[in-house]
C-alpha cells in the first residue's frame, strides 16, 4: 500500500516509537492524524514537524479512559476519511507478577489490548468504505516469547498478536489490509532504568526508534503483513513456537540476573 495522501490515524504519537513513526510517515506524504492523551506533547510534535509538507491534525484520545468509546465516536464524526489505523500506543511495566496492583494490570490491558479492539472495531465500518485501507498493530517480541518480569505486558501483547491474526483472516479478500509488527527491545523512555541496565548486562540489543519506525512504514509500503524485528529474536520466536522447552532453559539461565533487577527500587 502506498501511503502518499493516505489519512493515517496514529495512536501513541508522542511516544518514542510513535513519534518516530509520525516522522517516517510524513516522509511518505501521508496525511497525519496524531492521537494521544498529552495534547501539549502532541503540539510540540506538530511544531517540530512544521517543515514537513504534509497535513498534521491532532486529536485527544485517552486509551485508558472509561469514556474511550465516546471519544472515538467524536473522532469518527470529525474524521470520517481515515484510510489507515496504526495502533502504536503502549505502556510497559517491569515488575514481578505478585507485585502488580489490580490498577496496574487494568491499565496495561486497557491501553495495550482493549484500546486496540475498541478503536479497530469502531473504525472498521469507515475503513471498509475507503478504496484502500489498513489496520496496523504494533506488538512485541514479548507477544510471542513471554519474558520474566513482563508477564502482564507479555499477556497484553500475546492478545494483540492473536487479535491481529484473527482480524487478518476475517478481512481476507476485503479492501482492508492487516499488518503486524513485533519490535524487540527499543530505546525509549517507556523502559525503566533497571530494564536498560539489565539488558546491557544480559547483552540484549535495543533498537533505535527511528529504525523501528522505518521498518514499520516499509512493511506497509511493501505489503509485508507480518514482521518480527531483530536477530536472534526472530529466530527465538520460531524456536519458542515449536520447541518452547529450549527457550525455557535459556531464560531460566537468565533468571538470577532478572530477579536481581526486579528487586531494585527505581
Amino acid at each position: 500500500m502506498k501511503l502518499h495522501s493516505k489519512k493515517v490515524l496514529l495512536t501513541g504519537a508522542s511516544g518514542g516509537i510513535g513519534r518516530a513513526v509520525a516522522i517516517s510517515l510524513a516522509r511518505q506524504g501521508a496525511r497525519l492524524l496524531l492521537a494521544g492523551r498529552d495534547m501539549a506533547a502532541l503540539e510540540k510534535q506538530k511544531v517540530a514537524m512544521a517543515g514537513a509538507d504534509v497535513s498534521i491534525e491532532l486529536v485527544e484520545l485517552d486509551l485508558a479512559s472509561i469514556e474511550l468509546s465516546e471519544q472515538v465516536d467524536q473522532l469518527i464524526l470529525k474524521h470520517p476519511d481515515v484510510d489507515v489505523l496504526i495502533n502504536c500506543a503502549g505502556v510497559n511495566l517491569f515488575k514481578a507478577c505478585d507485585a502488580m496492583s489490580s490498577e496496574q494490570i487494568s491499565q496495561m490491558l486497557d491501553v495495550n489490548l482493549k484500546a486496540v479492539l475498541v478503536l479497530t472495531s469502531a473504525l472498521l465500518p469507515l475503513l471498509k468504505r475507503r478504496p484502500q485501507a489498513a489496520v496496523v498493530n504494533v506488538g512485541s517480541t514479548f507477544g510471542s516469547i513471554a519474558y520474566p518480569g513482563f508477564a502482564a505486558y507479555s499477556a497484553s501483547k500475546f492478545g494483540v498478536r492473536g487479535y491481529t491474526e484473527a482480524l487478518r483472516r476475517e478481512l481476507a479478500g476485503s479492501n482492508v489490509q492487516v499488518f503486524y509488527l513485533a519490535p524487540r527491545a527499543t530505546k525509549t523512555t517507556m523502559n525503566e532504568r533497571a530494564v536498560l541496565e539489565m539488558n546491557q548486562e544480559l547483552g540484549n540489543a535495543m533498537d533505535d526508534p527511528a529504525w523501528v519506525a522505518d521498518q514499520l512504514v516499509k512493511a506497509i509500503e511493501r505489503d509485508r503483513f507480518k514482521l518480527f524485528l531483530g536477530w536472534p529474536e526472530k529466530l527465538f520466536v520460531v524456536i519458542n513456537s515449536v520447541f518452547s522447552v529450549l527457550v525455557d532453559r535459556a531464560l531460566i539461565k537468565q533468571l538470577p540476573t532478572i530477579q536481581t533487577y526486579l528487586k531494585r527500587e527505581i
